[in-house]
């Protein structure tokens, strides 16, 4: 089966998130595509305007918002809720809105290696949030994103200096417009031919952090360079934050997973989705990031 081929209408689209990174490029692909969208966001003074879509005020914590926002909604992009304390139950809460009322199909942003026990803290509470969307019966396909492209650009210091506690593990990075693609792919499928999938969303390459820095340097002209640090010495150089201790933990441990080898994985799955490959991390700093 072609993947990416044309099917049925999948009715009204609710994408939370759509004032974000993914959300928002998905949003637009939806537009673009001619679908039926709700947007449902925090803030709607930042909604998009977007033909064929509706924008409503809601946040994962506010159960009644959502239930409200979901009235109607068929497919359900759940994009992951930002680092929280308890991101668990913000995606609980949406979870169980979007049961009661009636939503039918539910896609969600997880992470690479999502899984009870993975070293990047924050690929656990992914990993719970899949197993209470399985509890629910409800069709879900799981977008399992690896580290974004888009971000890496934004990991050297001000000194050019990559630190962290990756070691010389590699990792296949993402670009956020393809996870967009396979998103909006999926979302639009009204055939149930991705229900019950879960889609390992990778770059084509294998890198470590001291080739992520190669590249950086050549796209800028800078001299960057990979410092990996020991377990302590990440902790003791993100102090200066002031963050508290579970974010500090989930930064240094998206490092500590690349080390360990959990994110050392190539996929297919964004070409076989869209039909077409994934974007290299050269290509995309090269197209002006």
């Amino acid at each position: 089966m072609n993947l990416a081929e044309p099917t049925p209408d999948p009715g009204l689209i609710g994408v939370t998130g759509a004032t974000g990174g993914v959300g928002g490029r998905v949003a637009r692909r939806l537009a673009a595509a001619g679908a039926r969208q709700r947007l449902v966001v925090r803030d709607l003074t930042r909604a998009p305007d977007l033909p064929g879509a509706e924008a409503v005020q809601a946040s994962y914590e506010d159960l009644p918002g959502m239930r409200q926002a979901l009235a109607e909604v068929d497919t359900l992009l759940l994009v992951s809720a930002s680092e929280h304390p308890d991101r668990v139950a913000l995606h609980r809460t949406a979870v169980d809105a979007a049961v009661v009322t009636g939503v039918t199909r539910v896609v969600y942003l997880s992470f690479l290696a999502a899984a009870a026990d993975a070293t990047f803290t924050f690929a656990r509470d992914h990993w719970h949030t899949e197993q209470y969307l399985r509890g629910t019966g409800l069709p879900c396909t799981f977008l399992r994103d690896s580290l974004y492209q888009d971000v890496l650009p934004y990991f050297p210091d001000r000194a050019g200096v990559i630190r962290g506690p990756a070691g010389d593990g590699r990792f296949a990075p993402v670009a956020r417009d393809d996870v967009a693609a396979v998103a909006a792919t999926v979302l639009l499928a009204g055939d149930g031919r991705h229900d019950g999938q879960s889609y390992d969303l990778t770059g084509p390459e294998l890198l470590t952090m001291a080739a992520v820095a190669a590249e950086l340097s050549r796209a800028t002209g800078r001299d960057i360079s990979y410092h990996p640090e020991t377990l302590p010495e990440a902790y003791e150089s993100r102090a200066r934050f002031g963050a508290p201790e579970w974010e500090v933990t989930g930064w240094v441990t998206s490092y500590a997973a690349i080390a360990a080898g959990e994110l050392d994985l190539l996929a297919d799955d964004v070409a076989r989705v869209t039909g077409r490959p994934p974007t290299r991390f050269a290509d995309y700093l090269a197209a002006g990031a």
